[in-house]
């Protein structure tokens, strides 16, 4: 049988706990033990629970994820969470097994908890097989200071506009501050196929097609000579 990993969650936004916690209740070793406000409920629980992976956000008012971590058993195993990209290096340099930049995706969540196990556990665990109950079939994005639930299936095709992109959807536009290489890692490659550097298209959604563009939902995007002979196989375009 499986070793049970007990985890708990500190992040002073009940958004990103709850989105979290929503993640790992899909992994059948993980049990999430609490989810905390602040490092001061998160002290308290660690003092009457045995706690394998502490999921911290670094960014907390009174006692930062930093100070939290410096000052509690070396044997309890930090992942760190955060909106904060400059705060990396001081997550590593406190020998933390990842630091995950929100808004935290499963597949992300999986890599950081697949390297705890290849550094903590005696045994080889497959965590594809092993791990997941289900797969995820939505996503969180940052936009207009929230996190908002997209679902893969309500996604028509998504555009690069610089550092931010465009989600367009049957009755809605979402703007978000991120790259189109790093969403496109978030989703189900079976699904979504990237024809152009500024498009993903999502592949049920497609119209039509033509060697030079598909149209979904009467817009025409354009497929550029770099992805053409992806498009191709997987459109089984002649």
């Amino acid at each position: 049988m499986s070793k049970i990993i007990h985890c708990i969650i500190v992040d002073d936004e009940p958004m990103a706990r709850e989105i979290l916690e929503n993640h790992l209740q899909k992994l059948d070793t993980i049990k999430v033990i609490e989810t905390c406000k602040n490092a001061i409920e998160a002290f308290n629980i660690i003092n009457s629970n045995k706690i394998d992976i502490i999921f911290l956000d670094i960014n907390m008012p009174e006692i930062s994820g930093l100070s939290f971590a410096k000052s509690i058993n070396k044997n309890i195993k930090i992942i760190f969470t955060t909106a904060y990209r400059e705060y990396a290096l001081d997550g590593f340099n406190l020998q933390a097994v990842d630091y995950i930049l929100k808004p935290i995706s499963f597949d992300r969540l999986l890599q950081a908890i697949n390297k705890y196990l290849k550094e903590n556990i005696a045994f080889d665990l497959d965590i594809k097989e092993e791990l997941i109950l289900e797969k995820s079939d939505f996503i969180f994005v940052r936009s207009d200071r929230k996190m908002v639930k997209i679902n893969f299936s309500d996604i028509y095709y998504i555009e690069s506009l610089g550092d931010y992109l465009k989600i367009h959807l049957p009755d809605n536009i979402i703007i978000t501050r991120e790259t189109l290489t790093s969403i496109e890692a978030k989703l189900p490659k079976n699904d979504f196929l990237r024809t152009h550097r500024s498009f993903i298209i999502s592949v049920q959604n497609i119209e039509s097609f033509t060697n030079e563009f598909v149209e979904i939902n009467k817009k025409a995007i354009p497929i550029s000579r770099s992805y053409k002979n992806d498009v191709k196989y997987r459109l089984d375009i002649e």
